[in-house]
């Protein structure tokens, strides 16, 4: 029975890291001209079966001029066209057309002189009404259900929380921890999507995956007089300043809204908390419900947990060195 539980518990950890972040089809329509728009399209290729010339499901007053052009990046198709509208497109229906393997979209609609405006779409809703004018707590919602979105498929912010939770144990430890690394992601996200600092991409992402490796290890080592342990809040901040870095990559790609830039900042890190907080609870319950049914099978189970986090975060830090 501890076996079972111990290996129930590893498993837990260990199966979200064997998937790849989820990002969504990203769509962007932007005003050129009065009559003129330009529309592009990154849509990630999950399998052999998605489609890499799928069109998005444009307003009924909008024409595609000549031939779409279509390219293939890695694991994404990357497609723009010219479009004609004739007359306002507000009111009207602008989608994408998702599957399975592509659940979930995200529109970007630039009219000119007027806000940006950014609709989430999914299987329920594949499709949006187009605004004249996006109301105030459009970019809060979206942007808070983004940010929670991004670290709850983005396993990589996820495994080196929970690797932090199981590191530090104790509650009050736990909450100065997640907090300090709070701070400092807050600080390099906001800083570099304002333009005031940042790194490339892909060594930001292999340090954060070096990140995943470091605390696996100090799990396994079992030390209580490293710096990890004595100060782990220390370490958490100093991580969360590179984590910051990641989440502000992320929101590149999703772009900021012309004018409501504070506000979708804001929600964006206030989302990515929410689901951050639910990773924490989760894990704490899961380790309390551990320790009160099979008390001896924690540390082998921690120690499963741990092969897993590394090996995950190793088997990334080489794939991002070598890519």
């Amino acid at each position: 029975m501890r076996r079972y539980l111990a290996a129930l518990f590893a498993l837990l950890l260990a199966v979200p890291a064997s998937a790849d972040e989820l990002r969504p089809v990203s769509v962007q329509f932007a005003q050129r001209e009065a009559a003129m728009w330009s529309l592009g399209w990154k849509q990630p290729l999950a399998s052999s079966a998605d489609n890499p010339r799928t069109l998005p499901v444009l307003p009924a007053a909008c024409r595609i001029i000549g031939e779409p052009r279509f390219d293939i990046a890695a694991l994404a198709a990357l497609g723009s066209a010219q479009v004609r509208c004739q007359g306002e497109i507000a009111g009207q229906r602008i989608g994408w057309p998702l599957t399975a393997t592509a659940p979930e979209a995200l529109v970007r609609i630039a009219p000119q002189g007027r806000p940006v405006q950014i609709y989430r779409l999914t299987l329920s809703q594949p499709a949006a009404t187009i605004a004249a004018r996006p109301d105030a707590g459009q970019v809060w919602r979206e942007y808070f259900v983004l940010g929670a979105g991004h670290i709850l498929s983005g396993w990589d912010h996820l495994l080196f929380v929970i690797a932090l939770v199981l590191l530090v144990v104790r509650g009050r430890a736990v909450v100065i921890a997640a907090t300090a690394f709070t701070v400092a992601h807050s600080l390099t996200l906001a800083g570099a999507t304002l333009g005031l600092a940042g790194l490339p991409q892909r060594p930001v992402e292999a340090l954060i995956a070096l990140s995943i490796v470091f605390l696996a290890l100090e799990l396994l080592r079992g030390r209580r007089d490293t710096l990890s342990h004595r100060l782990p809040w220390l370490v958490a901040f100093g991580f969360g300043l590179l984590h910051g870095l990641g989440f502000a990559g992320a929101l590149r790609e999703i772009g900021l809204p012309e004018g409501e830039v504070p506000a979708a900042l804001l929600s964006f890190n206030l989302g990515v908390e929410a689901g951050q907080l639910a990773v924490i609870a989760a894990v704490m319950l899961l380790r309390a419900a551990l320790v009160r049914l099979r008390p001896a099978a924690e540390i082998p189970a921690i120690r499963l947990a741990s092969y897993a986090i590394g090996i995950t975060g190793a088997y990334w830090l080489i794939d991002r060195i070598a890519g």
